[in-house]
């Protein structure tokens, strides 16, 4: 969070995080091509020739008011692939929620779980506590065959039945506006207890 006083904005950052090709990039794709454009910036995306994320996605939204101070969200990808750990580690720094997109596909468990423990390790090393921190999930790829059910996803994260989850395609936008809104109220929640 950083409150610009002068020009009344709060900035909040919110970081979409999870294993390479789960969808991460196509969530902020979705939201950019279905936002109006006077509510959002042009979106950045540095990639490699694979047309893989290199390094960050980036996209900032305007929405509402919080104590009188416009906030502009700034949403932010990490590159997925386990060799660009050090730029997912700089990306989380100063961020306020965490989207985890995983991958719904069978055999993408051991990714999802492995993405989910570096995360966690990350805002921990950061010094968040991530009993309280906002980290809303999202189990992308529902429209795949062979998707694993919900149940399943569930247990590979040993979540309890408490933790909302929501079901996305990304490329559809089934749950990709629905999962933004949560983060967004979750991040403004607990920014507002601290203005």
């Amino acid at each position: 969070m950083f409150i610009n006083w002068g020009l009344g904005e709060l900035n909040l950052k919110i970081v979409y995080y999870g294993p390479a090709l789960s969808g991460k990039t196509a969530n902020l794709q979705y939201i950019y091509a279905n936002t109006p454009a006077n509510l959002r910036s042009e979106m950045v995306s540095l990639k490699t020739q694979q047309d893989r994320t290199l390094l960050f996605d980036f996209l900032q939204l305007e929405m509402g008011k919080v104590k009188d101070l416009k906030p502009k969200f700034k949403l932010y990808t990490v590159p997925g692939q386990v060799y660009y750990a050090a730029s997912r580690r700089l990306i989380l720094q100063g961020v306020d929620g965490v989207v985890f997109v995983a991958d719904s596909q069978a055999g993408r468990k051991v990714d999802n779980v492995e993405s989910w423990f570096t995360m966690e390790q990350h805002l921990i090393e950061m010094r968040y506590d991530i009993t309280t921190f906002p980290i809303i999930v999202q189990f992308n790829k529902r429209d795949i065959p062979h998707s694993l059910p919900i149940a399943q996803m569930r247990q590979q994260f040993g979540f309890e039945e408490s933790r909302r989850c929501f079901e996305a395609s990304a490329l559809r936008g089934d749950g990709v506006f629905e999962t933004l809104k949560t983060a967004m109220t979750q991040v403004v929640a607990q920014v507002q207890q601290k203005i």
